[in-house]
Order: structure tokens, then sequence, then C-alpha cells
């Protein structure tokens, strides 16, 4: 028998990490920008499409550690405003990647999915996958997975302004009357996760270590977690890791 000691080694790690965490402390909703496909195929001599479509493997991997674990909400980012001015020929192909991903969780009947970003910015198809899939996952009660495509956090609290502003217009209410009584929480309200909670924990693989525009708003308060593995690189042990780190920290909300 040939032992790979590597992989033993990282089996018995995994295990001794997953034992020390404290169920009470295993976030209630994780944000993911998942970042670092095009790289990995570079890395890879690949065709970029590869290192999307690797990412897009490493989302169901990911999905399933966060079922496993007791995570409630996960919000991916998977394609943000300013990357829709790629090639065309790249956004072509990642669009059907996220199209086939979209699929993937419908046909899983496990997972609750909600879009999250502007869908007029999207082709109709993918737009109307969307809107379809949120609706046939309403009731399951499993793992809510926020997908974010067209996003971008400025548009989301332009957006979420804009509808304030309509609703309030629609109730008779005064420009000067909305300006009185406006409060953080009016603006929540009208956000794309309206009525979810906000992220307890962040994570962003590739090492990069900036927010880039991800949830602006409700990420006032959430812990940040940078991980060097590029996404289709990162493993059950990255994640354990991130999960440690955020058990071990005390959040002030600003206090």
């Amino acid at each position: 028998m040939t032992w790979n000691f590597p992989e033993v080694g990282y089996s018995f790690y995994e295990r001794r990490l997953q034992r020390n965490l404290a169920p009470e402390r295993i976030p209630h909703h994780i944000g993911v920008m998942v970042d670092g496909n095009r790289r990995w195929a570079k890395l890879a001599g690949a065709p970029t499409s590869h290192g999307h479509q690797a990412g897009a493997d490493k989302i169901h991997e990911f999905l399933g550690w966060c079922e496993e674990l007791g995570v409630d909400v996960v919000t991916l980012y998977m394609l943000s405003t300013d990357n829709m001015g790629r090639p065309q020929e790249e956004i072509d192909q990642l669009l059907d990647i996220i199209a086939n991903t979209l699929d993937r969780l419908g046909e899983s009947n496990r997972v609750r999915v909600q879009p999250v970003g502007a869908l007029d910015l999207l082709p109709e198809d993918l737009g109307a996958k969307l809107v379809s899939l949120a609706a046939s996952t309403a009731t399951i009660d499993g793992l809510h997975v926020n997908v974010a495509v067209g996003y971008g956090g400025r548009r989301e609290i332009v957006d979420a302004v804009k509808e304030l502003m309509r609703d309030a217009a629609g109730k008779g209410a005064s420009l000067e009357t909305l300006a009185e009584e406006l409060t953080d929480q009016h603006i929540s309200s009208f956000l794309y996760t309206r009525g979810q909670q906000d992220p307890d924990l962040v994570i962003r693989t590739s090492g990069e270590q900036r927010l880039s525009g991800f949830l602006m708003w409700q990420s006032a308060y959430s812990e940040f977690y940078f991980c060097e593995a590029l996404w289709p690189d990162f493993r059950r042990v990255d994640f354990l890791r991130a999960l440690r780190d955020f058990g071990r920290r005390q959040r002030r909300f600003g206090s």
C-alpha cells in the first residue's frame, strides 16, 4: 500500500479544524468573491474559459461544504458590472457557464436561489432564467444562495434609492418629508438582499485585498478573510481556516 503523506496529513488537519469549530460561531451568511479564475487558467496554460469552468465547478463543491457545516446563506459574486466590460467572447463564454451553473443548482433541488444584481444588464434569456429559478426554488428549505450576476455595489444603492423614492411618491409623500424621515433601515429595505441578514463573513480568494464593490452597504460590519489561493484551487481546508479565523474574532459592530 502506498501512502500519500501530504494528503493523509491534510485529512487529519481538516478533521481537527472541523472538530474545533464551535457550531454557534459558524457564520449565518457568508459572502464569497470567487476571484482568480483567469489567472488560474493562465498559469495552467489553458483558455480563459477553462478557468471560469473550473471556478464554476468549485462553486458546487463549496456549497456542499456550507451545507455540511450549517451555513444558512451564501452570496456568490460571479459577475460584476465592471466585468461586463471585458472582451465580448470572454463574456459570452462566462455567461454560458453561469447559465449552466444555474441549471445545476436548480436540478439539485437542495438550494434556494435568489438573483442579486441588475437583471436589465444581462441578456434577456439569462435574466429570465434567474427569475424562473428564483420562483421554482422559493419554497426549498435549504441553503439560500444569492447569485450576484450583473452586480455592482454602487448600482445596488442607486437602484434602492430610486425604488424607495418611487414608493414614497406612490404613497403621496413629498420629497421634503422623505428627506426628513429617511433612515438607513429604509434604504436596506429596498436593496437586492432585502429581508436578509447582512453577511457575517466575506471571503475573497486570489490574494487581492479590496472589496471591489461587493455588498458595499451590507458589509459595513462584516468580517473579512483574504486567501492567497486562486478560486479554483480553494480547498476545504482553506474554508475551515477562514471559519476558524472568524470564530476567534470579537465582532464589535462599530462600537
